[in-house]
């Protein structure tokens, strides 16, 4: 696969904390790409070294093949956690100087500020300044900023922070369309939900070490776990006994809509799906089975308690709740 940017070994410590421990990803051309984890995890500090804001203490970031200079930091737009607009500054005109700033001329500028500008139906805020805006509106306006040079790398550090439900969608819609025309996406954040919607491959990071790598599809279907839900007409004891022969684990369900009971099985790792269907069709009236498909919520507890026990203990609660795999 064409990797647009690489990160190998990274290692970066300060003052009595070790930011990342020896972390390594592979950034393919046209995805977006998840960099998930909670705070405190060292996303932000890969980010920043990718950025050229600090050096590494260890490792080498490779960029279209070649290791990462100051010259190509033009190609790569960051959006960081921290915005850095100037408050007493107008909208408009704070837009059209980071615009020439990034290399565009005066025409250039204009156009591109004035595209993206109708494209978020904020024209008018042209004439207002940062600090009369809200901290969403602000947010869109530096959103604007980082994308209008088109650059090759888009880098967002939890670039929802703030936002409402609506403009929320707005800016998911933008990152999409701008991978659909060719821009890679690094997004850095510790909503699952919205790695679900928006990313294509991700990294997992936890307490400094890269703990989970790859396509978000083969991700969730390797933790599936051979589980499948399965609706049926047929007594429950039946279910079971045919479970039994296929040396599957089974949970009962609530019935669905239409009445049929439903339940969980496991497989054993010897047993297909094919042969699952065949014996339940034997002996049940089958009406439906799918695979269980584990949230990235549920994969990001896994992983974490797998590799690191202790760790998992401590997640935020919004991570530490019981897991549906």
């Amino acid at each position: 696969m064409d990797n647009i940017l690489t990160a190998q070994n990274i290692s970066k410590s300060f003052v009595g904390h070790q930011a990342l421990d020896n972390v390594s990803i592979e950034v393919p051309r046209g995805k977006v790409y998840g960099l998930l984890g909670p705070n405190g995890a060292g996303k932000t500090t890969l980010i920043r070294i990718i950025n050229h804001i600090t050096a590494p203490d260890s490792g080498i970031v490779t960029f279209n093949g070649h290791p990462l200079t100051d010259a190509d930091v033009h190609n790569i737009g960051y959006l960081p956690e921290e915005r850095g607009l100037y408050k007493k500054m107008k909208v408009g005109e704070q837009a059209l100087f980071f615009a020439k700033l990034k290399g565009l001329n005066n025409r250039e500028a204009n156009a591109k500020v004035r595209e993206w500008f109708e494209r978020l139906e904020i024209t008018h805020w042209w004439d207002k300044k940062i600090e009369e805006l809200s901290k969403g509106m602000a947010q869109k306006v530096q959103f604007v900023i980082t994308v209008l040079h088109n650059p090759e790398l888009l880098i967002f550090d939890e670039p929802f922070s703030g936002f409402d439900p609506i403009n929320a969608e707005i800016l998911k819609r933008e990152i999409l369309r701008l991978r659909d025309e060719g821009s890679t996406v690094i997004f850095s954040t510790h909503n699952m939900a919205s790695v679900e919607e928006l990313c294509d491959n991700i990294t997992l990071i936890n307490r400094s070490h890269n703990i989970l790598s790859g396509p978000v599809g083969e991700i969730r279907a390797r933790y599936s776990d051979h589980r499948y839900r399965v609706a049926y007409s047929g007594e429950p004891s039946t279910l079971l006994e045919t479970a039994e022969r296929l040396g599957a684990d089974v949970s009962a369900e609530p019935d669905d809509k239409w009445g049929y009971h439903q339940a969980s099985l496991k497989l054993g790792s010897d047993t297909t799906r094919r042969e699952a269907i065949d014996l339940l069709n034997r002996n049940l009236d089958l009406r439906m089975i799918e695979p269980i498909i584990p949230s990235m919520h549920d994969i990001f507890v896994r992983a974490v308690s797998e590799n690191d026990p202790e760790a998992a203990a401590q997640l935020p609660p919004m991570y530490n709740q019981e897991s549906t795999l």
